[in-house]
């Protein structure tokens, strides 16, 4: 699920505030850059991206490219602060119309398009749980109750993850009305809130003194009341108020209509019209087009800047593997779940494409096809391609709430199934509320925790914003562990994640120890020097002398059978 929290905007618990700061100019600069500082100096638990290039560039290491597949909405290919570091495929001629390279994906120049056809692109899609439910209800609950009892002891893994997603399905799908009712309620109240404030500014003292008149006016002076509490439209007049209300209630209606419309409605899927694919032929792989950026492609490039952005212009964003990393775009992801068939195939595709490193910022809490899903991660393991896996944004333990797709079949296994992916949660930059408080953790199946608060990059028309989610401290590590690689290209995804697991800055505040198996946010110099220590091979002269002697013996022996 593309799921993007809402910054700064209301949250539905009584209207609290996801607080947003206000900053000096060079405050602004810095916090813009945060995540790229190094604990041991700052106190703030950045990930030392600077001295991690200075190690590496100390030992006299010259970095090769390392493509980094951004499995996720879609990717602003031509963004100011992404162009230049954006994967181009070597073997495919542009706009040619022909599958220069045979493998099967028309002008694939900077990656595919999962989401598409013929006929347009997918931009939003239901969700998981209302599909199994859709799927399901009238083989588990029809009108033959015989029947019904007879399926659900033939099939019981459907019916145990159909009752889950219908518990699921009856209580978002309720939630996700309420929320549009509440945001559409508090959007026709801003004339209101204008109206009440008239020529005052947005203080405590100045609310004080307004009087609403009627339920409507009131209803806007508590949503005034608590907008109040945010520094970052506190003391502001009313025009000022109400152009920042409007922003941030378009964002919540953005966010909440196609989930009360389209993402729990059952009569809703696009997906035979616009992509004409049989969608339960998990075997079909060559379909889609090469519309890298879909409708909205504001997730993928918020991710991709956070890997591989450049500074541009003014901009001081830049991407913690800005020096090293192409960003190759595999979009497979809607607003609304991804599908296990798309997952599967972007994997394969960005695999067989030359990408070592695959960014994975989604999730959802039952998986149908997961055994496709977990083949395709067997395959990324077979070829050392690193899987990193956002944790989710729930506040939940993944233990007992699973989050699809998962590296543990199931979680009771000790360990995961594969060796080549790593998990990863959310840290702010408070040292004293360290872990996100949307972050997922689990001391066994979240491997490490990496900044992913008010994270600021890249969004589309060539934008910055600030984002935060596990999306958002997923790709800081693949990030990471794109700098490890370009510069020890003989680095096997188990070494690289041994390497971030055990060298992270950890913390006891408020249990964060307990939250995941490093039991800390990750250290990218720590971690190079730790792989360079413990797992780097310089290539050997040696070697390639010997190979050359064999060559030369091999020509003369050649030359000896011609005379």
């Amino acid at each position: 699920m593309k799921k993007l929290l809402i910054a700064a905007a209301f949250l539905y618990a009584g209207f609290g505030l996801v607080q947003a700061q206000t900053a000096s100019p060079q405050e602004d600069k810095d916090q813009k850059t945060w995540y790229h500082k190094n604990y041991a100096t700052t106190k703030v638990y950045g990930v030392n991206t600077e001295n991690a290039y200075k190690f590496l560039e100390s030992k006299g290491l010259k970095p090769k490219t390392v493509v980094v597949g951004v499995l996720d909405s879609g990717v602003e290919v031509d963004h100011p602060g992404l162009v230049k570091n954006i994967w181009t495929n070597p073997n495919e001629i542009p706009n040619n119309g022909k599958d220069d390279d045979g493998n099967g994906y028309v002008d694939d120049i900077h990656g595919w398009n999962f989401l598409g056809g013929k006929n347009g692109d997918i931009d939003v899609d239901n969700m998981e749980v209302t599909r199994v439910v859709k799927k399901y209800q009238s083989v588990f609950e029809g009108a033959d109750s015989a029947k019904n009892k007879e399926n659900q002891s033939k099939m019981p893994d459907e019916f145990a993850m159909y009752m889950k997603s219908k518990d699921i399905f009856t209580k978002k799908s309720q939630e996700a009305k309420q929320n549009l009712q509440l945001y559409t309620m508090i959007n026709n109240s801003i004339p209101d809130m204008v109206k009440l404030l008239g020529n005052k500014t947005l203080t405590k003292e100045n609310l004080a003194t307004i009087k609403p008149s009627s339920q409507q006016e009131a209803m806007a002076m508590q949503v005034l009341s608590q907008v109040a509490n945010d520094p970052q439209v506190a003391g502001k007049s009313a025009p000022e108020v109400k152009t920042y209300m409007e922003g941030q209630m378009k964002e919540a209606l953005d966010y909440f209509t196609p989930q009360a419309e389209k993402g729990y409605n059952l009569d809703f899927d696009p997906r035979k019209e616009i992509v004409g694919d049989n969608y339960d032929d998990y075997s079909e792989k060559n379909y889609g087009n090469n519309h890298y950026e879909g409708p909205d492609a504001k997730h993928g490039t918020h991710v991709a800047g956070i890997i591989a952005g450049l500074a541009n212009g003014s901009e001081p964003q830049y991407g913690v593997a800005s020096r090293v990393a192409k960003i190759m775009t595999v979009r497979a992801v809607p607003d609304g779940d991804e599908r296990d068939k798309d997952v599967a195939n972007a994997i394969r595709y960005a695999v067989d494409n030359g990408a070592k490193i695959l960014n994975m910022s989604f999730g959802k809490p039952v998986s149908p096809g997961k055994n496709v899903v977990w083949d395709a991660f067997k395959y990324a393991e077979s070829k050392g391609v690193l899987l990193v896996k956002a944790a989710g944004n729930e506040n939940e333990d993944i233990a007992e709430h699973q989050y699809f797709p998962t590296n543990f079949k199931s979680t009771a296994d000790e360990k995961p199934f594969i060796s080549n992916m790593i998990v990863v949660g959310s840290n702010t930059n408070d040292a004293n509320a360290l872990k996100s408080s949307f972050s997922n953790y689990d001391k066994k199946m979240v491997d490490v925790f990496a900044p992913g608060s008010e994270i600021y990059s890249t969004v589309p028309d060539g934008k910055y914003e600030y984002l935060q989610g596990t999306s958002m401290a997923s790709p800081v590590v693949a990030g990471a562990s794109a700098v490890l690689l370009a510069y020890m290209p003989n680095l096997k995804p188990e070494q690289i994640i041994e390497s971030l697991v055990k060298t992270t800055n950890t913390s006891a505040n408020n249990g964060f120890e307990n939250l995941s198996r490093s039991a800390g946010v990750i250290d990218v110099a720590k971690a190079a020097e730790y792989a360079y220590k413990n797992f780097y091979k310089a290539d050997s002269p040696v070697k390639s002398v010997k190979k050359t002697v064999k060559k030369q013996k091999l020509h003369k022996a050649i030359d000896k059978t011609k005379l």
